[in-house]
């Protein structure tokens, strides 16, 4: 199927998608300018809590976050963890840096760009929580390898966790549904799929708030399905 054509996302070194929609304006501009600089994730070295954040602390993760209302949201809800995240789209980096600032969330850490890129400089075994909720689908078969569920990430997701550590991947997609699952099928000597009925991947679990794009999605009529994967 799918998942088997040459090349994913750790061998493409390219990113797909829109890097830029409508002008931002001009508050947003600002906070591009002058905020992001100061929570930046440096652009080289080792990326850890004791650089990020001065003490070694609980680590999340989380690929492309949209508006960041759910990476605001975790960071609100555990102050004492550390949260990075990484988004190519500079509208979406904007929002999240207006959630930073209203909720003065001093635990979150923002690279604009590959996710990839930081993540390969994430130490092993260091970080608690991977969060990929909802990314592009790339429905047709042939863009399925730009699919961030494919093998190469799944690999580097479960490098990175600490063992107990939780990988989260949230879509409303039915076709990335059943490509996820097949990836996930190859690698249960990784991680452990915490669901023992259809109600545990049907029902947002606790401290999973719903975004933007989720909202958006019911409105439209989709189901959306949660997934909880824990690092053995």
């Amino acid at each position: 199927m799918t998942a088997h054509k040459e090349g994913d996302p750790t061998t493409l070194n390219r990113l797909y998608g829109r890097a830029k929609g409508k002008a931002l304006r001009a508050g947003q501009q600002e906070l591009v300018d002058n905020l992001l600089p100061q929570i930046a994730v440096p652009a080289e070295g080792p990326v850890t809590a004791e650089r990020l954040f001065g003490y070694d602390r609980p680590l999340h993760f989380e690929i492309g976050f949209g508006g960041g209302e759910h990476m605001a949201f975790r960071a609100d809800l555990l102050p004492d963890h550390g949260f990075i995240g990484a988004e190519p789209f500079v509208n979406g980096v904007a929002q999240a840096l207006v959630h930073v600032r209203e909720g003065t969330l001093g635990n979150v850490r923002i690279h604009h760009g590959d996710a990839l890129e930081v993540l390969s400089r994430v130490p092993d075994g260091s970080l608690s929580f991977l969060y990929l909720l909802h990314p592009d689908p790339w429905p047709k078969a042939r863009h399925a390898k730009r699919r961030m569920m494919n093998d190469g990430p799944v690999e580097i997701f479960a490098a990175k966790l600490k063992p107990g550590g939780e990988f989260r991947f949230g879509t409303d997609h039915p076709v990335y549904v059943e490509h996820a699952m097949m990836v996930m099928q190859r690698h249960t000597d990784l991680f452990d799929w915490l669901c023992e009925k259809p109600d545990d991947f049907l029902t947002r679990p606790s401290g999973w708030p719903e975004t933007r794009y989720e909202a958006k999605a019911r409105r439209l009529g989709h189901e959306v399905w949660y997934f909880r994967f824990r690092r053995r």
